[in-house]
């Protein structure tokens, strides 16, 4: 009996240690860089704009500051069609470019989140109109990186590119759209997906994120949300 009391015990003890690491995993915050954010007073800074289609992030980006850097990423920009502001995302190489309806590819969207090591690409979209005007308030979050924040963002982004011979490869590309898809080196699946990827655009930008609660598109608005009231609070 008193075995069995023992091997009871331990049983629970092991079981309230993996909630508690859960839990632990849920709401960890990966720390943001004072350094790079926010944009220090008086400096102008670059503007971008978080987009939330209700289930996936993108960025909007000057094409002006993109283009100003050295680089892959910049070279990829200056091959777009025309357009003053980039929108920029990832996903899953089949998945994400796909634009059937949903329904149909409920069997690929299972293979592209429980399948490991899917192919992914970023997504570049040139955009004439301001973000502002586009999109409506709830589903856009604008915010001023510094200068070395948008460098590291840029950075950050310009790595997730996978290079052939130096040079960012199209992956993919839609009949009667601008949105070019370039191979990314990474991978999509449940345990990295498109909106982590977001957060982790931003983390590099210097803001603090959540990354294991950034699955859902809602985390990662959050993200700036709290970021924009932290800073505030700082300057108070």
């Amino acid at each position: 009996m008193k075995q069995r009391r023992h091997s009871w015990g331990l049983k629970r003890f092991v079981i309230v240690a993996v909630i508690a690491a859960l839990a632990a995993a849920w709401t960890w915050t990966a720390p943001g860089d004072p350094t790079l954010w926010p944009a220090r007073d008086g400096e102008a800074g670059v503007e971008v704009h978080l987009l939330d289609n209700g289930f996936h992030t993108d960025l909007a980006v000057p094409r002006r500051a993109l283009e100003g850097r050295p680089g892959p990423l910049a070279d990829a920009v200056r091959g777009l069609a025309p357009g003053d502001w980039i929108l920029i995302g990832w996903g899953d190489a089949k998945f994400y470019v796909d634009q059937s309806p949903m329904e149909s590819r409920l069997p690929d969207g299972l293979r592209a989140f429980f399948r490991p090591g899917n192919a992914s690409v970023i997504m570049l979209d040139p955009a004439q109109r301001d973000p502002r005007a586009a999109f409506a308030p709830e589903s856009r979050r604008a915010f001023r990186l510094s200068a070395a924040g948008f460098d590291a963002m840029a950075d950050h982004i310009q790595s997730s590119l996978a290079l052939t011979d130096g040079h960012p490869r199209i992956a993919a590309a839609r009949t009667g759209d601008d949105a070019r898809f370039f191979a990314s080196r990474e991978h999509f699946s449940i345990g990295h997906l498109c909106n982590h990827w977001s957060a982790g655009v931003l983390n590099a930008a210097g803001l603090p994120v959540r990354p294991i609660r950034s699955i859902t598109s809602a985390e990662v608005m959050a993200t700036v949300d709290r970021a924009e009231l932290d800073s505030r609070a700082s300057r108070d």
